[in-house]
């Protein structure tokens, strides 16, 4: 007999803090792209006598990241040493944070079908990053004069790389309230989006910058209890997440259907063969010994100093999706792709200020601006054309002073390779609207002339032969025919 069973989802997320150096040592936080363990130190190594320092730069921005998602800032937290061996844990140990943590009992805002659902959030910690090991195998056919080494295994092996050791992390640890793929991955979303809306992390996932570890188990329909859990770790995309978690949904309803147990271990994701794998028993509090670092003083966290630092915290990614679609009629997709990054929210709030027409902002920009940055691989920021100048170019469409078509063609390439004003490029291309009525009169008059068929075709009812009509004045004036004289007159001569 098959149950039906409910999924419930937690997610562990780790992000890379946004500064300059690590997190108790000088070295370089951007370690991405140079070669194996250059970028190390003593201190980051784990070497014997060596004293870590507290990056100050870290907790501030692990604290606005935790004030985003709507935590509570206790007056005093510690660091704590959580012991495992692994390779790429060169001190032996991890400095994390355990009973004390910086931040506690929060949540995020996700929309699912339209609707706002809470995801709590269990604490926000900091801590610092293990190395990375990179596993290899070796080709029997290329041996290097290395294989020659004494005790050199011509198989597979694991190299370690500590460029990464040391680096700050803040971990985001979710109440277990997820039931689908869809809230697990618009969480995972929201997430990222608050991190980088606050300037905390990067959260660049091809570098890195960004992992998931999920906890999932299944219950019967309308069970209180939860079953037994099993974590998936290491997920470094959406789409792994995405794949993963239904994996193990499946395999564990397969499981439970066929009278079997769920072991609670901790397991991998392989990419190429589309499953989870069993790596090791899952470890419980208690097996990490946890106890307070002897070389980290504890903190404290004055009232006014947090009050300073929510003021920073304004409004959040689907806060703004919400207005966008609400106050300026924007479609959820539209509005989607305009609050991802926060310099295009920014931006477009600038233009539509300007040209006071959301519909046109949204169509030049999630059209044709995006496209040509994308095709260019340029930044935002590195944009010749400012915002402003894109709210005027808007205006002078509006103002019947350019055409839409030429303000998205030529106007708008001579704006994006020059940075120059909309005014001033149409001065310098001549494309400015021709308004005279005589003379769009007089072409007019001539496309009605040459082009019998489609008249006589209009005055027999075929109203799709009028835009035929209005193509060929448009392309007789070369596109600078004022479109809406050209209608009201081609109508009149038409009646």
């Amino acid at each position: 007999m098959a149950f039906t069973f409910e999924s419930v989802i937690g997610l562990e997320i780790h992000a890379q803090v946004n500064t300059n150096t690590k997190m108790f040592c000088s070295c370089s936080n951007d370690s991405f792209g140079l070669q194996p363990n250059k970028n190390v130190c003593p201190i980051c190594m784990g070497f014997p006598g060596m004293l870590p320092v507290i990056n100050k730069e870290v907790v501030k921005k692990g604290l606005a990241a935790a004030l985003a998602l709507h935590c509570e800032i206790p007056a005093f937290s510690k660091f704590d040493r959580k012991n495992y061996f692994y390779p790429d844990l060169p001190k032996g140990f991890q400095i994390s944070q355990y009973d004390k943590p910086v931040s506690q009992n929060g949540h995020v805002d996700i929309l699912i079908n339209g609707e706002k659902r809470k995801i709590r959030v269990n604490r926000l910690h900091l801590e610092d990053d293990a190395g990375k090991l990179v596993h290899v195998t070796r080709n029997q056919a290329k041996l290097d004069e290395r294989s020659n080494i004494k005790g050199w295994t011509t198989g597979d092996y694991t190299l370690c790389d500590y460029n990464r050791s040391g680096s700050p992390l803040m971990e985001i640890v979710s109440e277990p309230d997820m039931r689908s793929v869809e809230e697990a991955s618009a969480y995972a979303q929201e997430v990222r989006r608050i991190l980088k809306y606050v300037g905390s992390s990067k959260c660049d996932m091809e570098k890195g910058m960004m992992r998931f570890d999920i906890n999932v188990s299944l219950k019967k329909k309308g069970q209180e209890e939860f079953g037994v859990k099993a974590e998936v770790k290491n997920l470094n995309s959406f789409r792994a997440l995405e794949l993963a978690l239904a994996y193990e949904i499946k395999r564990q309803e397969e499981v439970l259907n066929e009278g079997g147990k769920i072991a609670q271990e901790t397991r991998g994701w392989d990419d190429e063969k589309g499953e989870t794998v069993s790596q090791r028993s899952k470890e419980e509090a208690h097996d990490y010994r946890y106890f307070p670092e002897p070389d980290l003083p504890p903190l404290t966290f004055e009232k006014a100093a947090i009050e300073k630092l929510k003021l920073q915290v304004k409004e959040l990614p689907l806060d703004r999706k919400l207005r966008f679609m609400k106050k300026l009629g924007l479609s959820d997709e539209d509005a989607g792709i305009l609050i991802e990054e926060k310099d295009m929210a920014d931006y477009f709030e600038i233009v539509v200020e300007t040209s006071k027409d959301s519909k046109k902002a949204v169509s030049f920009m999630n059209t044709i601006l995006l496209k040509h940055l994308n095709n260019d691989g340029t930044p935002l920021a590195e944009c010749k054309i400012k915002p402003e100048q894109l709210g005027k170019l808007i205006k002078l469409v509006n103002d019947g002073v350019v055409s839409n078509n030429m303000a998205k063609t030529d106007i708008f390439e001579g704006m994006y390779a020059s940075g120059k004003d909309p005014e001033k490029v149409v001065e310098e291309k001549g494309l400015k609207l021709v308004s005279d009525t005589g003379a769009i009169e007089g072409i007019c008059k001539k496309v009605l002339e040459e082009n019998p068929g489609p008249v006589a075709d209009f005055k027999g009812g075929k109203q799709q032969a009028f835009g035929f009509l209005v193509g060929q004045a448009m392309k007789a004036s070369k596109g600078q025919g004022n479109p809406k004289i050209v209608n009201e007159i081609l109508r009149k001569l038409l009646s």
